[in-house]
């Protein structure tokens, strides 16, 4: 019997399609491009923009990962056509997940590493604290609306995600039980700094946090040897308010 390569081609061709696999694999082919360009048009607007804390550009591992972390799971569904527009967009419960220009400038402050232990504070989504995973050793994130913190918490598990731990909770009080950290991210703006979490800080270390009501500054925060912290201020921007119990 004559085998014909092309016919079993065909026909191994019409079963994926006929399972849905083959429009699948292609939706991820297009998430990845459409990510490629979001992290083009990232670096695009750093370089002529005077309020990013003097970065011109994004390092090769924050783009990395920003080119990896699919940003469309963190999305509600009907939001998903827009999850890589730099954009903020909507998450319910009066909340937001970040504009990915933000996101990627906050990551590239905050300049994780590998063997870092970082705490997030207001997961929202779980996107950035997706980020940091990529980028950090351990990864503890505090969320204190019960019904975003679980969402963000599932999404975080069904992706893989696995050195990011979850709380529900106060995020001004920091997470004391599994301090000190290397990191200190914050995605929502007190009107000052947290004295907890400059105690939770390691000497050495570096938060990265938008202070202020009206007008709120993104800061980064150095906490010396000496337990002494001094503080840079890295442009104008718009955080939800920090939530406090």
């Amino acid at each position: 019997m004559f085998w014909d390569p092309q016919a079993f081609l065909r026909e191994i061709l019409a079963m994926l399609v006929g399972a849905g696999l083959v429009s699948a694999c292609l939706a991820q082919q297009d998430f990845a491009a459409d990510r490629r360009r979001m992290v083009e048009e990232i670096d695009a607007e750093l370089a002529s923009s005077p309020n990013s804390g003097g970065v011109a550009q994004l390092g090769p591992h924050v783009r990395a990962a920003m080119a990896e972390v699919p940003r469309h799971e963190f999305v509600p569904p009907d939001y998903r056509s827009a999850a890589y527009e730099n954009e903020p967009l909507p998450i319910g419960d009066a909340q937001t997940i970040s504009q990915p220009l933000v996101v990627a400038l906050m990551t590239e402050l905050l300049q994780p590493k590998k063997t870092d232990r970082v705490l997030e504070v207001g997961t929202g989504s779980g996107y950035q604290a997706a980020i940091l995973s990529v980028l950090a050793g351990e990864v503890y994130t505090i969320e204190i609306v019960p019904a975003l913190g679980e969402r963000a918490r599932a999404t975080l598990e069904r992706l893989g995600y696995s050195n990011v731990q979850t709380k529900i909770g106060d995020g001004y009080q920091g997470w004391p039980e599994r301090a000190p950290f290397d990191a200190i991210i914050v995605t929502a703006a007190p009107d000052h700094v947290p004295p907890a979490l400059i105690a939770q800080l390691r000497p050495g270390g570096r938060m990265v946090i938008p202070v202020g009501r009206a007008d709120q500054e993104l800061m980064v925060l150095a906490k010396q040897a000496d337990g002494t912290a001094t503080t840079t201020a890295a442009g104008a921007v718009r955080f939800v308010p920090l939530v406090r119990k």
